[in-house]
């Protein structure tokens, strides 16, 4: 992470991006992950990284003490200069791009399966290189504008925004999610005025969100609505500065439709004296999940697949869950947790009598269907409303 050209002066600005009273900060982050500079929501835990020159390695983080709950190598990776994390239905992706400089040749994302992630410390990836089909000079220059810290997932492809130094803007480039040597393909430009450290696509609300700081340190989180695969940048933007004091913001995530947390690392400066403390912040905004008009008198079911053989729907009306389970191992456990990772509900195996639960008295939200096989556990979620 390359801060010496930011000027630190603190400014206070807001306006009426969430819900609430702006963000909330939650506690300080563990010592060992001070360099935090990436976020996903997965199983209910918070998953993140550090930055450029660690050990190649996800942290587990429990959303309620903030302690680390495990931690996962990936034994053929390098962290060179991990800068975002992302993930989709079957994949998490690791962003080692950053590139202060602008004359690494080296750029890759890590893919890594779920499955194997759920069920081991200790994971290969697959490697997607890249190079940005526009860059030709690779000159060392110091503070580059082909620097880059933000990396989400859209539909079929990966998005890298670009962190420019100089211009204060960023691009928006295309990747397939292969494995393989691939041209980054320019898709979108904004001036975004500030310096973009990550963003975050809720394909739940279909919202956009965008964190960084400005060249004078002032964090700052700009949701973009209506994003499309060829444009990124529409006209439904807002921006807002956040009133958290001085914070270096490095990952953002959501965890439901309304729910994102997002992370600072560790900023020290001797004169003048300034110490931010590594920290989880959250906000909630008040989004709408487009279900596409009123639901008719007798709808058919809908079978609503997931990964690893588990199936969840509702054909017995809103309040009743039915699942079908295709793993091959007996279910020896089975629990509800929120989205802030406090479980709701436990069902011993002895108890687990039917393949449907009645949630009745759960409150609209979004929630986890956990189940326990022994040494794997599965967790999936679905919408209470």
């Amino acid at each position: 992470m390359n801060t010496k050209s930011v000027f630190y002066i603190f400014l206070l600005f807001s306006t009426f991006l969430f819900s609430q009273d702006d963000a909330e900060a939650l506690g300080d982050l563990p010592e060992v992950i001070s360099e935090s500079s990436g976020l996903i929501f997965h199983n209910g835990k918070l998953i993140t990284h550090n930055d450029s020159g660690n050990t190649p390695v996800l942290y587990e983080i429990d959303t309620i003490s903030l302690q680390i709950t495990r931690t996962v190598t990936i034994t053929n990776a390098e962290n060179v200069d991990w800068e975002d994390i992302a993930q989709d239905g079957q994949y998490i992706y690791i962003g080692d791009f950053g590139n202060n400089k602008g004359a690494r040749t080296d750029l890759v994302i890590y893919r890594i399966e779920k499955q194997a992630y759920d069920q081991s410390d200790t994971v290969p990836a697959e490697r997607i290189d890249f190079n940005y089909e526009d860059q030709n000079d690779f000159t060392d220059n110091g503070d580059s504008d082909w620097d880059a810290e933000a990396l989400f997932v859209l539909n079929d492809q990966l998005i890298v925004l670009t962190k420019q130094w100089q211009g204060n803007a960023t691009v928006a480039y295309s990747i397939p999610k292969t494995p393989g040597d691939h041209l980054a393909r320019k898709l979108d430009t904004y001036d975004v005025n500030g310096l973009v450290t990550s963003a975050t696509y809720n394909p739940l609300s279909k919202v956009l969100f965008v964190i960084g700081y400005s060249p004078t340190l002032a964090p700052f989180a700009i949701r973009v609505d209506e994003v499309s695969d060829t444009i990124i940048f529409t006209d439904k933007i807002v921006r807002t500065n956040l009133s958290i004091g001085l914070a270096q913001i490095e990952g953002i995530t959501y965890s439901d439709i309304n729910t994102y947390y997002f992370t600072s690392e560790l900023f020290t400066r001797t004169t003048p004296s300034i110490r931010s403390e590594p920290q989880l912040y959250s906000f909630k905004t008040e989004d709408v999940a487009d279900v596409g008009g009123e639901p008719e008198p007798e709808p058919e079911p809908e079978l609503e697949p997931v990964k690893e053989g588990i199936l969840i729907f509702k054909s017995l009306g809103p309040n009743i869950l039915e699942y079908e389970v295709n793993i091959g191992k007996p279910i020896l456990g089975q629990a509800i947790f929120d989205t802030s990772g406090r479980r709701v509900r436990y069902v011993e195996e002895s108890d687990i009598n039917e393949n449907s639960i009645d949630i009745t008295t759960l409150k609209t939200s979004v929630y986890y269907l956990t189940f326990y096989f022994g040494n794997r556990v599965i967790s999936i979620p679905f919408l209470k409303n």
